[in-house]
């Protein structure tokens, strides 16, 4: 795909578009979705996402759950510049924050800010707007009731899109029962909180400062056990964080339990988008979530 450098930097507003006169684009690590590029002009430098035209709404979903993110004043993201289209390409601008390294008080200032970040609520739970997780479709309908939402918009879509992808047989069978069940696990009263939503290791970094900096944000209002849960899927987040966290706003009695029911999720997710051993890993999360119901 060639990629109308030009056309895009016209379309952002900036506040010296003569940097890029003589603008350097370099290819980066940006994740297996899109094509990413550190853009360089002058004394400016942004962070460009690149996909396909039809790709926009992602983008733009993703532009407001960063600027949801930025007003809690919380955890720092990066400030967005713009979306668009230019020829057939969509994409995504925003500030390139340089990667630093971590000091001793970086996992500790996370968890503090994540749960000052969950502290921001509202009622009921859901988006404004569908997203994604990954290149997942995430829908994101408002509802009262925290667990039809995650039997609904979480689970079940991705139970329903399995289906479509072939995953069927005993899958679809201990699934269903899980739904229909699984509300015993829920057996606290959740707070609809802002949430990151995709909160792996790999959407933070910790900026020259050595704070930290989220981003790939798929924000939805809900549970925020869902975000805690995910980090701990993947790791990348420490024992300094969490007591930090704790030390704010602690966890709820059955969390242990409740974490692998929202891990589910992500790893359906995995299993419709990669297959292999994630398959074996939703059936053994499903059948130790049956077992405590």
């Amino acid at each position: 795909m060639e990629i109308p450098w030009r056309t895009i930097i016209k379309q952002i507003p900036s506040q010296n578009h003569a940097d890029f006169t003589s603008m350097s684009p370099e290819s980066i690590s940006g994740g297996c979705i899109n094509q990413a590029f550190k853009l360089t002009g002058g004394q400016q430098t942004w962070f460009v996402k690149i996909n396909t035209a039809a790709s926009l709404d992602m983008f733009e979903s993703e532009a407001a759950g960063l600027k949801m993110l930025a007003g809690t004043q919380t955890l720092r993201t990066p400030q967005i510049l713009g979306t668009g289209i230019a020829d057939t390409c969509s994409y995504i601008a925003m500030e390139y924050i340089q990667p630093g390294k971590r000091t001793p008080h970086s996992q500790i200032l996370a968890g503090k800010q994540l749960a000052a970040m969950h502290q921001c609520q509202q009622k009921p739970f859901g988006w404004p707007r569908n997203n994604n997780i990954g290149s997942t479709r995430q829908p994101n309908t408002w509802r009262s009731d925290w667990v039809e939402f995650w039997r609904k918009e979480r689970l079940g879509f991705q139970l329903q899109l399995a289906a479509r992808k072939g995953y069927g047989g005993r899958l679809q069978k201990t699934g269903e029962q899980l739904l229909s069940r699984f509300a015993a696990l829920i057996d606290h009263a959740p707070c609809a909180s802002l949430l990151h939503g995709d909160l792996w290791g790999g959407n933070i970094l910790f900026d020259r400062q050595g704070d930290p900096v989220i981003f790939d944000p798929a924000t939805y209002y809900g549970d925020r056990e869902a975000d805690i849960a995910m980090t701990e899927l993947f790791g990348g987040f420490n024992a300094d964080f969490y007591a930090a966290y704790q030390n704010v706003w602690p966890l709820d009695s059955g969390y242990a339990i409740r974490k692998t029911l929202y891990n589910l999720y992500h790893i359906l997710n995995h299993m419709n988008l990669f297959g292999g051993s994630y398959y074996t890993q939703a059936q053994n999360m499903l059948d130790r979530l049956l077992a405590e119901c």
